[in-house]
């Protein structure tokens, strides 16, 4: 499967979400909202929504990742 930059920047956003959900998970420490301001600033908002849409844009990587996988046993059975 190739990657494309915008899959790559989609899929940086998630870790960077999950890693930030892991801070508050086990130590009740939002990383994003200490970094710009709280959770009301517009960056913070910005960035939260981001690695939200960047999850339901990931969600079509399955049909790539399935079909490229099909296609590569199809060809070397």
């Amino acid at each position: 499967m190739r990657i494309k930059p915008f899959d790559c920047t989609a899929l940086t956003l998630i870790i960077i979400g999950a890693i930030n959900w892991g801070l508050i998970g086990f130590f009740q420490f939002d990383l994003v909202a200490t970094l710009f301001g709280g959770m009301g600033s517009w960056i913070s908002r910005i960035i939260y929504a981001l690695v939200g849409l960047s999850g339901l844009y990931c969600l079509t990587l399955y049909g790539k990742v399935n079909y490229e996988d099909n296609r590569f046993v199809r060809h070397h059975k």
